[in-house]
């Protein structure tokens, strides 16, 4: 069945094969059915309606969020001889025109809108239902299709209106992509684009290609993150940070370091911000140091690594801005650093969620916002393996031992926390015996003899637990919270009020029937002097450069001349998988170079010349 879309995929994008989970979508796509997939960043998807677009008669219509998104889709889709276009607010009146007449003599397969302009006045009347009835509208994809949903994590308001398009062409499928969505937010798609009885594509959400560390920050974070970015060269990478001040202080020393690197945040002008991002995605400089504001609709798929020098958010934030390294499948490491003062400023961002007119703490998304905080420290803190952790998060089960993460290649070693783990139940059971029921916080201030006026008050301090964890830290504590509830020996309620509950395992260690062990806590890093920057890069997870880096330095220059030329950003031309396989591959005719990943008909007779001949000169030297 493959053998019928191979030769298509070879044409059109230069691929061999089908990366996992890709044709089945197309299959459907092809069939006329309405579907919901969720696929990874990184993981194909704009392929998945793409070719099935070039297959089918008609223009398909893509639904984007953003102006920066579709404009660079219609710019490698172009790069590959595909005729595809956007109508949006950067078109000159005559252009504008001239495209909607190319569209209307069929001789665009693409058709990229933003949700306002698809939904404007007149516009569905006066142009696309006389386009289905000349040249025929194959399907609408709505991409980043989770928008739609009040529940998603970045909802757009006008989203909800395209379920209209149902009314308007009954007969035409609607397909709706999205990389990451919740059960909940996937049912709420499904209803809000009224999908006719959908075919759900469900990829998996791990990302093997991507290596993930947690490092404790000290106060030699910066020349361990430094020692980072040099070990990967020429690599392009991203430093996420939670504050505009701390962008500008990390950006202003990598650049007295020497880095090429540039911020990005809501506090920079908006001519600034689109020309540090043009640059960064020219390949013009290395780094992007950002807010979370960075990254939504930049598809620079050669990202090799990315750093987030202070705690993220939410999970799926994490899960998001760490997966835009290594989309092109190729290795890309993503690194958290966590002190405990980042705790510290999250809980006071958090105190800052309060009703603009009023100044009362909203309470609802301070509870929410403190769960998903106790989230990414669960992840943060945690022994276990780092990608069974994420993929947990996101209900998909993973047996750990990736081998590809810090706790999977470099275990702590084990140390028995029982004596304190009997401690904090017993504290725990004591306050169930008094139909009292509180938070982690309040059970460590018992055991450590906290002398609270909340303690005193409610007569927590005559329990006879009080005080009998003096010579244990408060980090110690939470880590040991958060063990507890990862190996299963305590529960948390996850109502918005959470307190700390008693299970049958808790009885088990209670009993001495159990022993609890833990991970010895990660020592803050204390490299310095002439080596630091090798100990660092180790320690960063990436493994030395191979011989094939020559050649693979000339076809990036390569890359980046014909780039500049053509006015377009390098991955248009070729992403880094496509370098790397030809560095390994070296091929030095037409022949050798059609069978290199990436090369589709139209760069074999466009750049086929210029790379074989730098190979062969490559070859002689």
């Amino acid at each position: 069945m493959t053998d019928d879309l191979l030769p298509a995929l070879k044409r059109h994008f230069g691929f061999d094969s089908f990366r996992p989970g890709q044709e089945a979508v197309v299959r459907d796509a092809l069939s006329g059915r309405d579907l919901l997939a969720i696929m990874p960043t990184g993981g194909g998807k704009s392929l998945c309606f793409q070719l099935p677009a070039l297959l089918k008669e008609g223009v398909m219509v893509v639904v984007s969020p953003l102006i920066a998104l579709m404009q660079d889709q219609v710019r490698l889709l172009e790069d590959n001889g595909i005729a595809a276009t956007f109508l949006n607010s950067t078109l000159g009146g005559i252009e504008a025109a001239q495209r909607i007449q190319a569209l209307r003599r069929g001789e665009i397969k693409l058709l990229y809108l933003a949700p306002e302009r698809l939904l404007s006045p007149g516009f569905v009347d006066s142009f696309l239902q006389p386009l289905q009835e000349t040249v025929g509208i194959s399907a609408f994809t709505i991409d980043e299709a989770h928008c739609v949903s009040e529940w998603g994590h970045d909802f757009r308001p006008e989203y909800r209106q395209l379920s209209r398009l149902r009314e308007w062409f009954p007969d035409v499928p609607v397909l709706a992509f999205t990389a990451t969505a919740t059960q909940r937010v996937r049912e709420d798609i499904a209803r809000q684009l009224a999908l006719n009885d959908p075919a759900l594509h469900l990829a998996s959400f791990n990302r093997p290609n991507l290596y993930y560390a947690v490092k404790p920050r000290g106060g030699r974070a910066f020349d361990e993150l430094l020692g980072h970015i040099r070990y990967h060269n020429k690599g392009s990478g991203i430093v996420y940070c939670l504050s505009r001040k701390r962008v500008d202080e990390i950006a202003a020393d990598l650049q007295a370091a020497g880095v090429s690197a540039l911020p990005y945040h809501a506090g920079l002008s908006g001519d600034t911000r689109r020309e540090n991002q043009d640059r960064y995605i020219r390949d013009d400089v290395q780094v992007m140091v950002a807010t979370v504001a960075f990254g939504m609709g930049i598809n620079k798929p050669d990202v090799r690594w990315v750093v987030h020098y202070d705690l993220p958010k939410t999970m799926e934030g994490y899960y998001q801005e760490a997966g835009r390294a290594g989309r092109d499948g190729e290795p890309a490491s993503c690194v958290l650093y966590f002190g405990m003062g980042d705790i510290r400023t999250a809980e006071f961002l958090i105190a800052q969620k309060v009703h603009p007119q009023t100044g009362d703490p909203l309470e609802d998304e301070q509870r929410i916002a403190r769960q998903q905080l106790r989230q990414v420290l669960d992840y943060a803190d945690s022994s276990e393996c780092r990608r069974a952790v994420q993929l947990r998060y996101f209900g998909e089960p993973h047996p750990g031992g990736c081998g590809n993460c810090d706790n999977c290649l470099n275990p702590r070693p084990l140390q028995d926390w029982t004596l304190e783990a009997k401690q904090m139940l017993s504290a725990v059971a004591r306050l169930a015996q008094r139909r009292q029921r509180y938070g982690a916080s309040t059970v460590i201030d018992i055991l450590r003899g906290a002398k609270t006026e909340k303690l005193i008050s409610s007569g927590l301090d005559t329990l006879t637990v009080y005080g009998i964890g003096a010579g244990r830290s408060q980090e110690d504590w939470r880590a040991l919270v958060r063990s507890l509830m990862q190996q299963g020996l305590m529960e948390e309620t996850h109502d918005g009020y959470p307190v700390l509950l008693l299970n049958a395992a808790s009885w088990e260690v209670l009993r001495g029937e159990r022993a609890v062990r833990m991970a010895a806590p990660a020592a803050a890093p204390k490299a310095s002097g002439k080596g630091r920057a090798a100990r660092a890069a180790v320690a960063a997870g990436v493994e030395p450069d191979s011989e094939e880096d020559a050649l693979f330095d000339a076809l990036r220059a390569l890359r980046k001349k014909i780039a500049t030329e053509h006015g377009v950003p390098p991955y248009v031309v070729f992403n880094d998988a496509s370098l790397r396989a030809m560095a390994r591959q070296k091929p030095t005719d037409q022949d050798a170079f059609a069978a290199i990943p990436g090369v589709g008909a139209k760069k074999l007779d466009e750049y086929g010349w210029d790379f074989t001949a730098l190979i062969r000169e490559h070859a002689k030297a």
